[in-house]
This record gives C-alpha cells, structure tokens and sequence, in this order.
C-alpha cells in the first residue's frame, strides 16, 4: 500500500491498493497506540535501529563514538542520529510503503533480532501530531553517497529529490516535524524533554536534547541502569537499587531483588511492596526492550501470584506486539515469566534461612500472596507454612505455635462457621481454625506433611456437641416441656433444641448450623413444593436426608434457667424465638428475612410482656 496515488491501470492490469492516509492515522490514534506521546518512543527507536545497523558496519567504533541528538524550541521537532543511514532505494521502498520495515532488508536480514521497531508504521505515528514529516538522509553504506529528502504529507502524497552533501554533511539521519497547533500538548520543549527521559532513560546510545535557548544540550540518559554500574561494595549496591526502585515506583521498597536471565539478556529488579495489597490485585511493571521503554503496565511479565512486587527490567530478546506497548505471548515471554518466578521463590527461601526479621515483615503485609504460592509450590509450603498467620481460638497465630498447644487441630469451612463455635470451642479447649479465607483451610490441611505428630480434620457439629456436657437427668426432664415448645416454635427453621452446659457461662445459647447444611434443606424444600412436575422427578433422585441446625441453650446461664422453667405456652415460644435470633446474630452470617422478622417480633412481644407485668 502506498502513500501517494497512482494513474488508473488498464483493464486486466495490476494494480496497487490505496490509502486513506488520514483514516489509517486515526486507526492507528484510536486502536493501536494507547497516546500520540508514542510519536516520540517511535522517532528514538528508528534511531536506535540505525545506529545499531551503524555498528554492524563499523563494529570497532566506540560505544559513545554515534548518538542521537533532540531539539524541540515549540515551532519544530527534530531527531537526528549518526546511524546507518537510507540511499534513494531505500527511501523509495521502506518510506514510501506503508508497513514495511527496512529490518526486513536481505542485506541486514541476520541483523534482526539487534532491532526495536518498524520504520514504515514508525514514522507513520508522526502524522499523529504534524501533518508533515521531512526525512533528510545519508548512508553509510556507500562513501559519498548524496543525500535524500523525503517529504510526506498528511494527505498521503510525498516527494523524494536527492541533495548535495553539504545538505547533511554525515551518515545518519534527521526526522524534522513541523507540529499541528493542536499537538501542542506533546511538542512543546519541555514535554518532549519529559518523554524522551521517559521512553529512553536507559538507552545505551546517548542521547542530547536541545530547546533552542542557546545552552549545551542537556542528556537524557546521562546515568546507565542501576544494575550496570559498579559499588564498592554490596550494601552500596542495595542502596542504590533500592533508590531506583523509590524513584521509578513511589515507594520504599521492604527490598529489591536483582533479576538476571543472560539467556534472554534481561536484566532488572523486583520491588517488594511495603504494604499488603488486595488479593489478585496485579500491578504493572516497566519493560524496556533493548533500552526502550516499552510498557509501564506489563503485567505478563510476572505469574499471577507475585503481585506483592513492582518490577523494572531491560530485555533483548522479548517480542513487542505491533503497539510497542506490550509483550508478545509465546514461548519466550513464558520460559522469562517462569524464570523470574522461580527468583522471587528463591528470594523468599534465602529470607527465610538468613533474615528472620525481613521475614517477619514481609508475611505480615503479604501473607495472602504466600499462601497463594504455597498451595502449589510444596517448597515453599515445608518453608513458610508453619510460619504463615491464622486466625484461631487462640487469636492470630501461627501454625506453628498453634501446633505446640494443640495437637488435634480442627479447622471450619467458612468464616460464619468460625464466629458460631470461636468462644465456646476455646473455653472447651479445642483448637480450632478459621479456614473460611482464601487458601487457609487447604493450607491447614497439608500441616501433617510438616508436623506430622499434628493430626487436621474438619470441624463438624458433632465434634463440638460432644465436647459440651450434658445435663443431669432431673434437670432435663424439668426442662423437657420448654424444650419441646421451642423446638416446635423453631420447626419453621428446621431447628432442633438441646440443653447443654459449656463455658462461658455468659453465652445462653450456641447456633450450629452450616452453610451446607442450609443449601441441603433449601434443595429439600424446593423438592417438596415441586412434587407431580418435572423438577420433582429430578430433584427427587437429589433429595436425601437434610441435616438440621441446632440450638444448643447453656444451662450455666441464668437467663436460660430462667426460659426453661416458664409453663405459659405463648410465652416460651417467644423466648425460644428470642434465644434463636440473638445466636444467629452473633453467628454474624447474613439473617434470612424470616429471621429478622423473627427477631423484631419476639422483641417486641417480650417487651408488651414486661409492660403487661408491670402494670
């Protein structure tokens, strides 16, 4: 496809498809780069290029020999390097052929993978902000080679005349915009300072910029990448890498972690957050691709669980999309995202064993993240888990200093689970554990594997009823009629009513009632009022015994000795409802409206009751 139009071939003819410069522009605006402040990361990469090309040509010279040189004074922009150059040929086929990109060149063909970008939709990304960009060239590829001007325009048309070499006195090349006034926002000096620090901070070639005020020009990578450079001494090393890391991020790093993968010629470090951060929140990290910086939001670069470090590397070998702006999915990104995972184990191993401190701090802001790790990675779990916090009966602690104390541990399935039994299992001297968050209750599980004098089982009603005595016989046959009223008050909940004495005395009732076995009657009901049609054929084979909640009323308590002995029968429905609906609160589990209603009614019935009396 090319930039300008063609005469109209004769039937039969071939014929070359045309472009809408100005369509494919606003394509390129809204569907491909996420800004037009790309226009700038496209001139430097084309530069980058050529003086990587220039160095295949003169591989002796001096790393520092070639450069690039910005000038910005707001009426232009303009970006001259000392690379390789283009002839009049190369003008005619990689500027004025939309997509293609003189990397594909045969003659440079082994020199690919050396290259960032593609010079064709590279320069197209000018047009972004000015409607015409002008390309003076010189190669270096020929001695006295003339030099080329290439003048394209917003309409799609261009022209190419060849120069005498006074026009650019040496091999390279010089892109000169002329901005639109509505691009002001991205041309002015001072922007195209920031965003030439921006996108090439770490560029390997140096860099200069120029606001046409009269003074030297300014480098933009005055410093290599903290990684390349030399420390006397190890904790002078730390400190500067982790002032990069503040510098780049925001924040105080708890550490750095360098990375370094010389197959694929990266290098970087990872950031440990200070703080937690919410689960399965996933930040994005800077990428630079040979220098270039490629993405400050790449998150494929790391696995889903490290989301507890902020990374900045430099790659050679990682494959941009088309954009520039992210990573390309094969099998390089995921041999790198694999390697720098298994740093971040080893990082955490080597804090482990050296640093118990560090630890400490790093497992109380990311304990989620570890346990995410430790589920899947059995070296981590024989490291961490045993240090890794829990709530339990005995507050939070670890399953390591739980295990000392209790060598039956019994672990909930949920949350709500947790809050019903907390205070009565641990006045009983059970330990129990919440396994109601995110990775715990599997996590408790697999406690044998490292403390295998420690036995793991669920909790279930049963295990904790038997660990609530019973009452004497006299005192539940007194209690019997009581109890036979509230249990018919409570069938509509499918609730049985125990009397039992446990500690603490202050509790008056227990709720054991789980969320399963809510699920179980709701199908069951469900099945019932569906009996004759078709769902009652299919949840008939479903349907089996549902298990039902238990009220289990402390006779240790004075309000209870109390409730079982009232004979009046409206009476002590109410206060059964009453001792229902303050156990489910206290469950904290979301209250089912007929709960709540519950709860409002015999409220107010127990109060009309105490006015009656009184009066």
């Amino acid at each position: 496809m090319t930039l300008h139009d063609t005469p109209l071939s004769p039937a039969g003819a071939d014929r070359t498809f045309q472009v809408d410069l100005r369509g494919l522009v606003d394509l390129l605006s809204h569907h491909l780069y996420s800004s037009p402040r790309v226009y700038l990361r496209e001139l430097l990469q084309n530069a980058v290029d050529a003086l990587t090309a220039r160095h295949g040509l003169e591989p002796g010279a001096p790393a520092d020999t070639f450069g690039i040189r910005l000038y910005a004074d707001g009426s232009v922009v303009r970006v001259e390097d000392d690379g390789v150059g283009l002839t009049e040929d190369d003008v005619h086929t990689f500027l004025a052929t939309i997509g293609r990109s003189s990397k594909r060149a045969e003659r440079i063909a082994e020199q690919r993978a050396e290259f960032i970008g593609q010079f064709g939709i590279g320069l197209l990304s000018c047009f972004l902000v000015a409607d015409e960009i002008h390309v003076l060239s010189r190669s270096a590829r020929t001695p006295d080679a003339p030099v080329v001007e290439w003048r394209g325009r917003g309409d799609g048309s261009y022209t190419v005349r060849t120069l005498p070499s006074s026009a650019h006195p040496r091999p390279g090349t010089t892109v000169t915009l002329t901005p639109r006034v509505d691009a002001g926002e991205w041309t002015r000096p001072a922007q195209v300072h920031a965003l030439a620090r921006h996108f090439g901070s770490l560029l390997r070639h140096p860099v200069t910029f120029d606001d046409g005020t009269g003074g030297s020009g300014a480098s933009v990578n005055p410093e290599p990448a903290p990684w390349a450079g030399t420390y006397p001494t190890p904790g002078a090393r730390s400190r500067a890498l982790a002032a990069y890391g503040e510098e780049t991020f925001g924040f105080t790093p708890l550490d750095t972690i360098e990375l370094d993968l010389p197959a694929v010629g990266l290098k970087g470090i990872a950031c440990v957050l200070p703080e937690a951060v919410p689960a399965g929140r996933r930040h994005g990290h800077r990428v630079h691709v040979k220098g270039m910086l490629l993405s400050e939001q790449a998150e494929e670069i790391l696995p889903e669980w490290a989301f507890f470090v902020r990374c900045v590397v430099d790659a050679e070998s990682l494959r941009p999309t088309a954009s520039r702006e992210s990573l390309y999915e094969d099998d390089t990104l995921v041999a790198v995202r694999d390697a720098l995972a298994e740093r971040l184990r080893a990082w955490i191993a080597r804090t482990a064993a050296s640093d118990p401190d560090l630890l400490g701090r790093f497992l109380q802001a990311h304990h989620l993240a570890v346990k995410s790790l430790a589920v899947h990675d059995d070296e981590i779990l024989r490291m961490l888990l045993p240090w890794l916090p829990f709530e339990t009966t005995d507050g939070h602690a670890t399953l390591d200093e739980f295990a000392r104390t209790h060598r039956t541990v019994l672990v909930t399935s949920s949350v709500e689970e947790f809050r019903q039994v907390a205070a009565i299992a641990s006045a009983a001297g059970l330990g129990v554990v919440n396994g109601g968050y995110t990775y715990d209750r599997e996590l408790v599980h697999r406690l044998p594997e490292i403390r295998p004098e420690v036995s793991v089982a669920d909790l279930d009603p049963a295990t904790l009823t038997a660990h609530l005595d019973p009452v004497d016989r006299e005192t539940e046959l007194a209690a019997a009629a009581y109890l036979a009223m509230a249990r018919d008050a409570l069938a509509v909940f499918d609730c049985d009513v125990a009397l039992r004495t446990f500690q603490p005395a202050s509790a008056p009732a227990l709720l054991l009632d789980s969320r399963e076995a809510r699920h179980e009657r709701t199908r069951s009901q469900l099945a019932r009022e569906q009996q004759g049609g078709l769902w009652g054929d299919i949840l008939g084979h479903l349907r089996q015994e549902a298990p039902r909640a238990q009220l289990i009323l402390n006779q240790l308590n004075p309000l209870v000795r109390a409730a079982v002995g009232i004979d009046e029968p409206e009476l002590a429905r109410t206060s059964a409802e009453a001792l229902y609906g303050q156990a489910a609160m206290l469950s904290r589990r979301p209250l089912r409206p007929a709960e709540s209603s519950l709860i409002n009614r015999s409220f107010l019935d127990l109060l009309a009751h105490a006015l009656r009396k009184d009066s």
